[in-house]
């Protein structure tokens, strides 16, 4: 597998405490990515599912009864295949597998996969069609398909959604994502996340324009607004 990088402990990528493992590769270009050093599938390092079920393992004390591991990204249906063989030695360990995703790729590679996901995060980055294709890069047919299929396995799901001002930081778009909520049973929490800057730092060092560079960070108060609509 090609991983960009690893987080033994992270607490933000799903439930409980997580060991965290972020592939490399990305089919999708969102102008807020926080990760642009993920796009190219290259620009990783190459790691069994073996040896990270292995370094996973180490931590399991640490996991409770609610934690385990999370592959996120880049996109990790890229490899999909080598992502269900890491899930299927983790969960023969005992470990909870939870799978952060854009929801943009489908194939029987990555049928598999959810076969062996106990949890799917899933990034619902706009509500209409229009947003996605010039945010994104795709439409939002495939991860509307995604959802139902994970509706129709019966997975649990997080939907997640970067609140950008002046793209979705609407009442109306709220609304939108708790109705998609609302018409999957499957989808037991939606999270709210504040867009940030951090990342500029490194679109300066890749020589690359941050798209967003000049858009505000949502305040506080927009969020707790936008939260309390849910």
């Amino acid at each position: 597998m090609q991983v960009h990088s690893i987080q033994s402990l992270g607490t933000l990528d799903g439930p409980g405490v997580r060991f965290v493992v972020f592939t490399q590769g990305c089919p999708l270009r969102c102008k807020c990515c926080h990760n642009p050093d993920t796009w190219d599938f290259d620009g990783g390092q190459t790691l069994s599912a073996g040896e990270l079920a292995r370094r996973a393992g180490r931590y399991k004390e640490y996991f409770g009864t609610q934690g385990g591991i999370t592959l996120s990204g880049g996109e990790p249906l890229l490899q999909a295949a080598e992502a269900a063989e890491l899930f299927t030695l983790c969960k023969a360990d005992g470990i909870h597998t939870c799978l952060d995703t854009s929801g943009c790729v489908m194939n029987e590679d990555v049928l598999h996969l959810l076969t062996v996901t106990d949890r799917v995060l899933l990034d619902v980055k706009y509500t209409n069609d229009a947003d996605y294709r010039e945010h994104v890069g795709c439409s939002l047919s495939p991860v509307l398909d995604f959802l139902a299929l994970l509706n129709e396995k019966n997975i649990p799901t997080t939907l997640r959604q970067v609140i950008i001002p002046g793209l979705n930081d609407s009442g109306d778009n709220i609304r939108a994502l708790a109705q998609i909520r609302d018409t999957h049973p499957c989808v037991d929490k939606v999270e709210l996340l504040p867009f940030r800057k951090l990342c500029s730092t490194k679109y300066q060092a890749l020589h690359l324009p941050f798209p967003l560079a000049h858009t505000p960070e949502p305040t506080a108060r927009t969020m707790a607004e936008l939260n309390s609509l849910l």
